[in-house]
């Protein structure tokens, strides 16, 4: 009983929609000279409506349907419960329950449940799902899972991803960026694509261009045939530099590390293993360098790095680097480095807090367990560059 006197409501509540919808239908087209003196439509779906079906031909200054509404232009309010279809240019705002469709321009704002299609742009449009200019764009268009455009001048947002040649100014999308030209900013989740790139490009994972004048940030890889400002653990820079280093520090840690990056920045991977420690043996290092000089021979690198011991038992050991290491380059292909090292050490063993006896510095937490310091200590190994 109780659900059918819920369906009874809903059905009441529906039929006084209609009637109130059509009224205001009435009404507005009663009243159409005294609003405007360009043309009105009201209608139900095409052809039901004031203009028939000669509403193919007409430019309207207002425009409701309950369902859908075709017209030749549009130059002030549409809106259609269902879909607006205009044939040629539409200038103001649409409002449309599933979908906008404009064959050449669109000025103003448009709003869709589903998707606006439309030939190009000039302001902002809103979907659900899909935003879908054929050529060019000048604003911003924003939605839940899609936005494409030829050329692109302002913003394109959305929930997965943005598509366009050429780019002037922001795409932010929650897995991937699209473009050919950017002169601006890509940022997006998972993945940035783009040919030449003047700006920055922000992914959660990879970016990939040719050429990059600005930064590339990436979670995990940046790849481009030249870029010298890559910010990630792995850069693959045509006209950069990569190198597979061997290093030990003071605590005793050997480590193979991978460097990889452009001329200025480059990021450090690397594995080794503690000679010091019984448990607490395995070494891994995180990091991102800087070439501060570059004289052919000689040069200074500075690098923050992170590594840890692990034992994959119990136990935590971190140490935070700032490494400050001139080095030489005897041949091509080699550079032998060294230098002082700055630490911050956070741990929980016993085997972490034994690894030096130079603290500058030590303190604790207040439950004991968790021992911190400053200390100074060095570094020194070799690269082989390629």
């Amino acid at each position: 009983m109780k659900l059918q006197f819920t369906q009874s409501k809903i059905e009441l509540s529906l039929k006084a929609l209609i009637v109130f919808l059509t009224l205001m239908a009435f009404y507005i087209s009663s009243n159409a000279q005294i609003i405007t003196a360009e043309k009105v439509n009201i209608g139900l779906i095409y052809p039901i409506s004031t203009n028939g079906t000669h509403a193919v031909a007409d430019t309207n200054q207002f425009s409701f349907n309950l369902l859908a509404g075709v017209s030749a232009a549009e130059q002030g309010l549409t809106f259609a419960g269902f879909s607006n279809v205009v044939r040629h240019d539409a200038r103001g705002l649409q409002f449309a329950g599933f979908s906008n469709h404009v064959g050449k321009k669109a000025t103003g704002m448009m709003f869709a449940g589903f998707m606006n299609i439309y030939g190009q742009g000039k302001g902002l449009q809103f979907a659900g799902f899909t935003n879908i200019a054929l050529k060019n764009v000048e604003g911003a268009q924003f939605s839940g899972f899609l936005n494409r455009a030829t050329d692109m001048r302002g913003t394109q947002i959305a929930g997965f991803s943005n598509v366009s040649q050429n780019l002037s100014g922001t795409q932010m999308a929650g897995f991937s960026n699209v473009a050919k030209r950017v002169n601006g900013t890509q940022i997006a989740g998972f993945n940035n694509t783009a040919e030449d790139v003047r700006g920055s490009q922000i992914a959660g994972f990879i970016n990939v261009a040719k050429k990059i004048k600005g930064v590339q940030i990436a979670g995990f890889m940046n790849i481009a045939d030249s870029s010298d400002h890559p910010i990630g653990l792995i850069n693959i820079i045509k006209n950069g530099e990569q190198s597979i280093g061997f290093s030990a520090d003071e605590s005793r840690n050997a480590l193979a590390t991978f460097r990889s990056g452009g001329k200025v920045l480059y990021g450090i991977i690397g594995a080794g293993y503690n000679f010091k420690n019984q448990d607490e043996v395995y070494a891994f290092e995180l990091g991102l360098g800087a070439h501060l000089t570059n004289s052919g021979v000689f040069r200074i690198n500075a690098e923050l790095s992170t590594l840890t011991l692990e034992s994959f038992w119990s136990g935590e050991y971190f140490k935070s680097s700032f490494k400050f290491m001139p080095s030489i380059r005897p041949v091509k292909f080699l550079e032998i480095f060294g230098g002082p090292v700055f630490n911050y050490v956070n741990t929980n063993t016993s085997e972490g807090r034994a690894l030096t006896s130079r603290y500058i510095k030590t303190w604790e937490n207040r439950w004991g367990n968790n021992f911190q310091g400053i200390y100074v200590g060095y570094t020194g190994g070799i690269n082989i560059l390629f």
